[in-house]
């Protein structure tokens, strides 16, 4: 066997790439205990004040504690990403309650991002490109897409991908039901408790596919060395 079919054979494949621990990925991708307490905080400060109070000073001290949290992070010097995504989502939703006097349409905004994320989702498994195989490659990959060249892990990403989509239907579902029914105590409730709970499990579940399906690969990968 020459050099070259050698370093060919050695070379690393999906499975070998994937050095990270399953619970080191989901610690990098939650933010930590820190994230999810953070991505929480300004919605039940949203429910107390607005409860306690009203809607106006509901909305300043929700917005507040999102700037907050996030300055305190770049004072830190800590990633912001988890921060800057939770305030532009309190932000757009503040302003529309702001304007309408509503404290139901605090939430709008996410019951509309939920669909229409669902859409996205399942508009790229009809075109067979998972939306969640690219959103890997890039996140967990260092940009690689290898998995395109896999059946095996394009299957497993375009069922993960309507496992995602089923899930924010879900989050939309209820909590388009909540805002219907003009109950915005439970849609900040509803909010919290379909955001991070069901997106550790969604998580879970796709780290630990990926990972099985790239190492069944490896297992049942023809060896180029001699027998």
């Amino acid at each position: 066997m020459s050099a070259d079919d050698r370093t060919e054979s050695s070379a690393p494949t999906l499975a070998d790439e994937a050095v990270p621990t399953f619970s080191e990925q989901m610690s990098t991708q939650l933010g930590g205990v820190r994230g999810i307490i953070e991505s929480c905080v300004p919605v039940l400060v949203f429910i107390a004040v607005n409860i306690a109070v009203s809607l106006r000073p509901a909305l300043i001290a929700a917005v507040g504690i999102a700037v907050l949290i996030g300055i305190y992070r770049l004072i830190r010097r800590q990633p912001v990403r988890h921060a800057v995504n939770g305030l532009f989502g309190i932000a757009i939703g503040g302003i529309i309650a702001w304007k309408t006097g509503q404290a139901k349409d605090f939430y709008a905004p996410g019951i509309f991002i939920a669909f229409g994320y669902a859409l996205i989702l399942l508009g790229s498994m009809a075109l067979r490109r998972p939306l969640i195989g690219y959103v890997w490659g890039i996140v967990m990959a260092g940009g690689k897409h290898a998995w395109r060249d896999s059946g095996r892990l394009l299957r497993t990403f375009q069922w993960l991908t309507l496992l995602w989509a089923a899930c924010f239907v879900l989050r939309g579902a209820v909590q388009g039901l909540l805002y219907w029914a003009d109950q915005p105590t439970m849609l900040g409730l509803s909010r919290v408790a379909l955001s991070w709970p069901l997106y550790v499990a969604q998580l879970a579940v796709t780290l630990w596919a990926v990972r099985r399906a790239a190492r069944n690969q490896a297992e049942t990968a023809p060896s180029s060395l001699p027998a």
